[in-house]
């Protein structure tokens, strides 16, 4: 006999006058497959189910003095992000009034289990959009106890770069791109199972049930990242069917990559709540499908001013001599997107051009016509850490590190 109980199986997408006069005849299953999360709920029957009982304890009354601070930081794969609750009896106005904190960076990959603890220090602060009222999102920075950055910490080094280009306001407009996939982690969002939807074409920007998978997922997202304080300007439906993207910025300096993390980590829990799962894989379908990057848009002061295409022009210059430091921040897995196809440059060699998304690098029609402006840059993968990426940007055309 199988060592776990017996399970109830109810289908909730039956009317409800249906399945109240349904229950006598409920049938029971002590099959258990634990490789299976859904082997006996469907998904839907899931989230409909946790939100019903979730909610009951939402609406209970709790002391309007109690703020639930929810501490967010990257982990140990520069990819992941994890998050614990913490009680705070007094006022948050900054970063200051929150304390520093720390986790067991043996079970992130971010220390060894004989000197386990990280450290856990606020950088900035948002909006709740889950739990709302006075609570809120911390962003935080890892540390070791000696209070120096832990090996994984990029923000680190971004804030120094930043804190010296600071006279030249560097403003950066990121544009993340992500992929949906149902719950298995195998089939994209929308496609059929073990099979693929019609090519190409439709999905950009698309309307309707026949092109766009998705749009409540990603409208709840933007919702919540606009609540929060998430500097997101815009989404859209991409060219490849359930991929989306959405745009964090203008953003200066640091804040660039404040946002961009927390955005990503509250798209993170939004697809919890419906389900769902995110990929940040450059090239998550092979074949004759767009990839996903996070295309970086960029500009300093002088180059937003009269005169300012010569400016752009240097900066994408300096950018050429290191177009391959600039690859290897880029992000990982850059190779199978970066090809020369489904508009991209070759990763192997650096173009720039205007209104042409073919090439490294992109001087907007715009930006041309005025004589000022900004440039994309459109090599970052859509799993680039943004430190890494706007620091080694401001780092080339503004500081001439190596």
């Amino acid at each position: 006999m199988s060592p776990y109980p017996a399970i109830l199986v109810l289908d909730l997408s039956l009317p409800l006058a249906l399945k109240s006069s349904s229950l006598p005849d409920l049938q029971w299953t002590s099959q258990f497959q634990a490789s299976s999360s859904s082997t006996f709920f469907s998904l839907n029957t899931m989230s409909k189910l946790d939100r019903a009982v979730y909610d009951q304890y939402m609406t209970l009354d709790v002391s309007e003095s109690v703020t639930l601070a929810e501490y967010v930081w990257i982990g140990g794969s520069g990819q992941d992000l994890r998050c614990k609750t913490k009680t705070l009896t007094k006022p948050i106005k900054s970063v200051a009034d929150l304390p520093i904190w720390n986790f067991d960076g043996s079970s992130t990959g971010q220390a060894p289990g004989e000197d386990s603890e990280v450290l856990l220090r606020p950088v900035s602060i948002f909006k709740d959009p889950f739990r709302r009222g006075q609570h809120i999102l911390v962003l935080c920075d890892c540390l070791k106890p000696d209070m120096t950055p832990i090996a994984n910490n990029t923000r680190a080094d971004a804030a120094r770069v930043m804190k010296a280009a600071e006279g030249e306001e560097p403003w950066f407009g990121i544009e993340q791109e992500y992929t949906l996939f149902e719950k298995d982690g195998v089939t994209p969002y929308g496609w059929p199972k073990g099979g693929f939807p019609g090519p190409q074409g439709p999905y950009y920007c698309g309307a309707g049930a026949h092109s766009v998978f998705g749009r409540l997922i990603v409208d709840a997202h933007y919702r919540a990242s606009l609540y929060a304080g998430i500097n997101i300007s815009g989404i859209n439906a991409e060219v490849m069917p359930g991929q989306w993207e959405y745009q964090v910025g203008p953003c200066t300096g640091i804040e660039s990559g404040d946002h961009l993390w927390m955005s990503r980590y509250i798209l993170l829990r939004v697809c919890e709540d419906f389900g769902v799962n995110v990929s940040w894989d450059p090239k998550p379908i092979p074949g004759d499908w767009n990839g996903a990057g996070c295309h970086t848009n960029y500009s300093t002061k002088a180059m937003r001013e009269e005169g300012g295409m010569a400016k752009i022009i240097e900066a994408i210059e300096k950018m050429k001599l290191k177009h391959k430091e600039h690859i290897a921040a880029y992000g990982t897995g850059n190779e199978r997107r970066l090809t020369g196809r489904h508009e991209t440059a070759s990763m192997d060699t650096f173009s720039y051009g205007v209104a042409n998304r073919g090439a490294s690098v992109r001087i907007p029609r715009v930006a041309e016509a005025e004589g000022k402006g900004y440039f994309e840059d459109r090599r970052p993968a859509s799993n680039m850490d943004p430190y890494v990426v706007t620091s080694r940007i401001v780092k080339t055309t503004i500081l001439n590190e190596a």
